[in-house]
């Protein structure tokens, strides 16, 4: 059950806010280390976690949104680990595995001793039900097909530990596919719910593998984590085995900034997820740690949806490629933890090739452009064509970090070259409805983290997240190469190639690199991210107060 710290927290944000004011002023707590320090372990407590947003689905396919995400990190184990700093594809449940020469079979021998949180065993049969789960979907229970995983056929259970899966054309990033979040091992039964039952208010019956178990929500407020005392199947790479170090984690849902940085700064929060960069130097000036994660994937960006007759124009989408200073939002909005985007792609994605160049900021060729395409400057300052004004809608997206400040800021820079970019508010009632329409969203701010090439294959292709609602053929073929090309050098030359024509056709407005900021509080060790920056919190251990 939630402690009665926890319950406290939930309604005395206030007083944390003001506390916090008071502990920013003096000096750094003595005989305390960061969140990264080494030291001898303490064993038990329960560690309070603040998430910006509550999550919505606990189905491992559909886990990509962060506050899912980082849940299903630490109740599900996965067959395959990708450490954080290498990216290299280790051992977990699976000890090891062969791929055929096209990637289209792939074998993994599995460890004997692995459980889901019900005692049932994870054996062959229980993982390749997952991936048949994950890889082909279930349209009569509503469960979607993993966008990690492609062109997935079918799963052989050779023995009670071992298991081969097969696939209709080469499916090279399957192997990183398989340490993912969106492969988390859950349990048969679990398997047989329907889309809905994974969601909030279902999230104690979800029986996973991982070191912690769901015993307590309420839903939309708090989720309490109990670590399994019989969890004995870390990667064999990891310095720690057995169970977690901590008893219990407590997720608090606390949308308020100054909540969640005065909960911290007060002690009444240990970490917290979405630091604001406006808040960093406050948490770090106070003693407290901040770690910047970087997500390895699409950059925070905009996309233009082309669809949209006003944007039909390649001229006039470049001019608004040229006419947005990604530097200035960075340097007016954020900090060094988000590095100004280079391409599509992060600097630190597999398969990343520098497209600054082409995508410069240059207001004067944005200008030459939009003359040459036909558009006028109009008495108010709007170019306009046919008596049509050249005014455009893009809606806050809550996920991304201070998305209204951001867009406003890029609102004003595109007025400069004689755009109009309306910015609305992402509690809108028909946002649902309207960020689907290119006619009524021609642009949409987004990012997705994944560190694996497939990565830009899941933000743009028709069948994935298809975020620019696409009808470019050229562009699918280009995406499915990415995904079906086995030779690691010809895939990142595929990659290559849709960054290229992504730049050329003036598909999308990269803004920077995202980060997902926590904080951490001097007593807490140990706290770490996965590949892509979802919260890890095995090795995590809290110092005696």
């Amino acid at each position: 059950m939630p402690t009665p710290r926890t319950r406290r927290l939930i309604v005395a944000g206030a007083a944390a806010l003001a506390a916090a004011t008071l502990l920013a002023s003096c000096a750094t707590p003595s005989g305390t280390t960061p969140a990264a320090a080494g030291g001898d372990p303490v064993e038990g407590g329960t560690l309070t976690y603040l998430e910006h947003q509550a999550h919505t689905t606990l189905y491992p396919p559909q886990a990509g949104f962060y506050p899912n995400g980082g849940i299903v990190n630490n109740i599900t184990a996965r067959l395959t680990w990708q450490d954080p700093e290498s990216l290299e594809i280790q051992p977990w449940v699976a000890t090891e595995w062969t791929v055929n020469a096209d990637a289209t079979e792939y074998t993994f021998e599995l460890r004997d001793d692995a459980t889901f949180s019900d005692g049932t065993v994870v054996d062959a049969a229980a993982v390749a039900k997952n991936f048949d789960t994950y890889g082909l979907g279930d349209a009569e229970l509503g469960l979607t097909v993993s966008e990690a995983i492609n062109n997935y056929a079918s799963s052989e259970v050779v023995d009670d530990d071992t298991v081969t899966f097969h696939f209709s054309a080469p499916a090279p990033g399957f192997l990183q596919a398989t340490s993912t979040i969106n492969s988390g091992l859950l349990s048969p039964e679990t398997l047989d719910r329907k889309l809905e039952d994974f969601g909030a208010g279902s999230s104690t019956e979800i029986i996973g593998s991982g070191p912690f178990v769901i015993t307590d929500e309420e839903i939309g407020t708090t989720l309490h984590l109990e670590a399994r005392e019989d969890y004995d199947w870390a990667p064999p790479s990891f310095e720690h085995q057995g169970r977690a170090h901590l008893d219990a984690i407590d997720l608090v849902v606390t949308p308020e900034d100054s909540v969640r940085i005065g909960s911290l700064l007060a002690g009444q929060a240990d970490v917290i997820r979405y630091v604001q960069a406006f808040d960093e130097a406050q948490v770090s000036g106070a003693g407290f740690e901040v770690v910047a994660a970087p997500t390895r994937g699409v950059n925070n960006s905009i996309g233009l949806r082309f669809t949209n007759p006003l944007l039909s124009d390649v001229r006039v989408r470049q001019a608004l490629v040229h006419g947005v200073d990604a530097q200035e939002v960075v340097d007016t909005i954020f900090t060094e933890n988000y590095p100004v985007a280079t391409s599509q792609l992060a600097s630190t994605a597999a398969g990343y090739t520098d497209e600054s160049k082409e995508l410069a900021f240059d207001p004067d060729l944005s200008e030459e452009l939009l003359d040459e395409a036909g558009w006028e400057v109009g008495a108010d300052g709007i170019r306009e064509k046919d008596g049509e004004r050249l005014s455009l809608t893009v809606y806050e997206a809550k996920p991304q970090p201070l998305s209204k400040q951001t867009l406003e800021l890029v609102s004003q820079q595109l007025a400069k070259i004689g755009v109009e970019l309306n910015v609305k508010a992402a509690d809108a009632g028909s946002y649902a409805a309207d960020i689907l329409d290119p006619l009524k969203t021609p642009l949409y701010h987004s990012m997705v983290g994944r560190a694996d090439n497939d990565v830009i294959k899941s933000q743009y292709f028709t069948k994935n997240r298809n975020t620019l609602l696409s009808n470019d053929a050229k562009l699918d073929e280009l995406l499915t190469a990415v995904a079906s090309e086995p030779d690691a050098a010809a895939r990142d030359e595929a990659s290559a190639a849709v960054q290229d024509y992504l730049t050329e056709q003036a598909y999308v407005i990269p803004l920077f690199e995202e980060p997902q900021v926590y904080g951490a509080a001097p007593y807490v060790h140990g706290f770490a991210t996965e590949a892509v920056a979802r919260p890890q919190f095995y090795d995590t251990w809290v110092e005696k107060q």
